[in-house]
């Protein structure tokens, strides 16, 4: 099985399952817009999910049940992203090669690139054609996730009679929705706050550059509020700022135009402007249906808003589509 990059064909149900909530996007493609069909959540209880693994299938399946059900969807097929220990994104340089030729270099090689056994994972990979004139390597983007963590959530939903057809990474689904919505020519952070975890992704020229997965979240928050809030989130603008001094350490890179919140995180009243301050780059905060179209009469318009930067990776899992 790979973690496919791209599908084509067929939109799928997106289905996010955090370790605080079960989120769900269906959308519908007209010819030159995406057109939002529903959407919802349900939490989960704690301990359910828990740094990407499922410890709790038949809790977390049951509430995906129930959602389905009050949501009305019908559709079986769905998509889902991952993201934690279980996840390895790495950036590698190689030598150009045919599609085929570093399909089996990568199979062959890719132990020396990742923490895990090569049989004990699922790998894909994409060549993301940075070679120049006159130079003969190219930047891969490699992924490497573990079997035994991704097939527990395929059988529970499986067991659900639902058809998952696309295993994303949380990164990309959130970049995905990025650039659905927002001007592609501009090299930004994308920063994702959920519940016990925090994703970067910084785009530069369409791709990719440094993608990260960080072990911290907004649940510190709801633990202790007021003790703790500015000790936190100088820890996420901590975090967010090492990415992009990562990013900056490479001199072929370009000044970030902007960093773009989501995540229920996103939403910590005062968030936005201490990390604006702290970074000196402009920051926003994502919505995920800037450019859908949106039925009021079926779509609650202040729910929408609402819950809109913690949607984003459903939605970025929405937009994706399978013939299988």
């Amino acid at each position: 099985m790979k973690l496919p990059f791209l599908s084509t064909e067929k939109l799928v149900i997106g289905l996010d399952i955090g370790s605080h909530a079960v989120k769900i996007c269906e959308l519908k493609r007209t010819d030159k817009a995406y057109t939002v069909v529903n959407l919802g959540s349900i939490i989960l209880p704690e301990g359910a999910v828990e740094d990407g693994s499922l410890q709790d299938p038949e809790t977390v399946g049951k509430a995906i049940s129930e959602l389905l059900t009050n949501l009305k969807i019908k559709h079986k097929k769905v998509a889902i992203s991952i993201s934690g220990y279980s996840v390895i994104v790495k950036k590698i340089h190689l030598e150009v090669m045919e599609e085929k030729q570093l399909e089996e270099y990568i199979t062959a090689e890719a132990e020396q690139y990742i923490p895990f056994d090569i049989d004990d994972v699922y790998l894909d990979f994409q060549d993301l054609k940075t070679n120049t004139e006159g130079s003969n390597h190219t930047d891969v983007m490699l992924v490497a996730a573990k079997k035994e963590v991704i097939d527990e959530f395929l059988d529970m939903l499986q067991g659900l009679g639902l058809q998952p057809v696309v295993v994303d990474v949380d990164g990309f689904a959130l970049e995905n929705i990025y650039e659905t919505n927002y001007p592609q020519n501009e090299n930004v952070a994308l920063v994702d706050i959920g519940a016990s975890k925090m994703n970067i992704n910084i785009i530069t020229n369409g791709m990719s550059v440094v993608a990260k997965d960080i072990g911290i979240g907004s649940r510190q928050l709801t633990e202790q509020i007021a003790k703790i809030f500015t000790s936190t989130c100088s820890q996420w603008v901590l975090e967010i700022k090492k990415s992009i001094d990562l990013y900056h350490s490479n001199p072929a890179n370009k000044h970030l135009s902007k960093v773009v919140l989501s995540g229920g995180g996103a939403k910590v009243a005062g968030l936005a402007e201490f990390l604006e301050k702290e970074t000196n780059v402009p920051v926003e905060i994502i919505n995920p249906f800037a450019k859908m179209l949106v039925n009021p009469k079926q779509i609650d318009m202040e729910y929408l808003n609402t819950v809109a930067p913690e949607m984003a990776i459903a939605t970025g899992l929405a937009i994706r589509t399978s013939d299988i």
